[in-house]
Formats: structure tokens, sequence, C-alpha cells
């Protein structure tokens, strides 16, 4: 079985506060993306065990993956007795605030429980999915949504409209619990419109959307990585009607009303910054 793993951004990320178990309770407007990795599962009939290959030589292959864990939560719970080859094609940039490992999970989950025609309905690996990772559930659900909690309440939302989706990965890493880590809950004073945001996704505004695209976390991240307000500023410059990070970062993204602007944008970024990862996509 073959699927795309696909790639997400946060429209708006808030951090409500900290909880005594060392999470922080977020409202969050998420959205996938057209990047995807490409993953290719086949049962191993008569033979047990997980097997997972990649394209990366610097990704785990053994239960450091989320992949391979998210296959083996549900092969024990179940047990079942083949086995399973999860080869990994990589395209989604790591530690970038994509949700690439995440969404990787959720893939890979929903095509386990197709294959061993386990019977689990998506609320059902969503629950199970909540265990390995606060985003898994969200990359089951997919689309447009709200995320609250620690990421695991979701409640879906209209499509957002069609546009141009420019993303940028500097050719840096970024710990998102180093990120969350560094940030003083108590001490945002600007908080993401968040229900504006809602509103205007509901009315099909893009210009809304973009005018309330937020996410206090760039408050932690950006100024260390003067590289992250630098690629804001081309998309703008280039039309982007917003351009913010997406995440714990470090990937930037632009929404573009009109493909040329944006076709230009991803090209000239490519050349000023060879060594970024520079995708021009849309909504999933």
């Amino acid at each position: 079985m073959e699927i795309k793993a696909t790639a997400k951004i946060n429209l708006g990320l808030d951090v409500i506060k900290k909880r005594d178990d060392g999470y922080h309770d977020v409202r969050m407007v998420m959205q996938m993306t057209g990047m995807y990795d490409r993953i290719v599962l086949t049962p191993r009939h008569g033979r047990q065990g997980i097997v997972l290959e990649t394209n990366l030589p610097y990704i785990p292959v053994n239960e450091n993956n989320l992949a391979f864990r998210a296959a083996k939560i549900l092969m024990d719970e179940f047990g079942v007795t083949d086995g399973l080859m999860i080869r990994l094609q990589k395209f989604i940039p790591v530690a970038a605030g994509l949700a690439g490992g995440s969404t990787d999970a959720a893939a890979v989950m929903k095509a386990t429980n197709k294959i061993f025609a386990l019977g689990l309905t998506d609320e059902q690996l969503m629950e199970r999915g909540a265990k390995l990772g606060a985003d898994i559930p969200y990359c089951i659900m997919g689309g447009t949504a709200l995320a609250e909690g620690i990421g695991e309440k979701l409640t879906a939302l209209p499509a957002m409209p069609e546009c141009g989706i420019l993303l940028a990965k500097p050719a840096i890493s970024v710990s998102t619990r180093e990120v969350y880590g560094a940030l003083k809950a108590d001490e945002i004073e600007n908080h993401p419109d968040i229900d504006g945001m809602i509103g205007a996704i509901r009315e099909g505004d893009l210009h809304g959307i973009a005018d309330r695209l937020a996410n206090v976390l760039e408050d932690v991240t950006a100024p260390t990585r003067p590289i992250i307000g630098e690629m804001e500023d081309e998309m703008r410059e280039a039309g982007a009607l917003a351009a913010i990070m997406s995440g714990s970062g470090p990937t930037v993204f632009g929404i573009f009303e009109k493909e040329g602007p944006a076709r230009k944008c991803r090209d000239a970024m490519r050349k000023k910054y060879p060594a970024a990862r520079v995708f021009l996509t849309g909504p999933c």
C-alpha cells in the first residue's frame, strides 16, 4: 500500500498556559499542505517484526522513529503476528515545524489499520495517536481544523480558500521541546485572534485569514535566528499577503493570492538561499 503523509502549517498558534504536567494548553488553526512524504507499506506474511527503511541516513529506523512506533502500538494491541515493511521516502524537512514525523506516524497508523483489517475508526486511531504525539490526531484528521488542549481536541473547519503557500526552511533546525521550554506563557501579551481566523475561514476570506496569521512561538525562535525574519520580508516584498513561521520553526510560509508572484519568489529565494529548501504548494 502506498500512501502520502502531508505536511501541516499553523495559520494561528496561541499558547494559553503551561500545565502542571509540563505540557501547554494551546489554540491553533492547523492546515494541511500539498507537500508530502511517500510511504510504502508491505505486509510480511509469516515473518514477525517491523522493518523500516528510509532515503535519509540520519533518520532512525527503530522505535526512535514515530512511524515505527505507530505501527507497533497497533500491531501489539491487536496481536498481529505477520510482520510489516515500511519504506519511507522523506521530502518534508526534518525538525522544521511542519509535523513531518507526526504526519508519517498518522499515515502509517491509518495504513496499518487497513492492511491488517483492524476495524478502527479515525476517532479510535486519534485516541491511540495522542499517546505518541500531540500533532498525530490532527494529522489523522487532516484538512483545516482548530486544535485545543495540547493539540488533541479537534474541531473540523471548512476548507481554506485556494491560494499559493510558499514554504522556506532555512538550513537550521529547531527543537520543539527547547522552544516550548523557553516560552514564558504567562508573559504573552499579544495573543493571536484565533476566533477571527476561524470566522475568516468560514467566510472563505483569504485576506481575512492572512491578516490574522500569528504565532506566539516566533517570539522565542526568531530573535536568535534572524534568517526567519529575512525570509518573511522576502515573501512580503514579493507580494505575499502575509508571512509567518510555522510551529516552533524554523520554516517560514507565505500566502500568495496569485501564482505568478509566488513562483517568482520561490525561484528568487532558491537562488538567494541555496542551502534552504523552498517549495511552492497549496492547501490540501
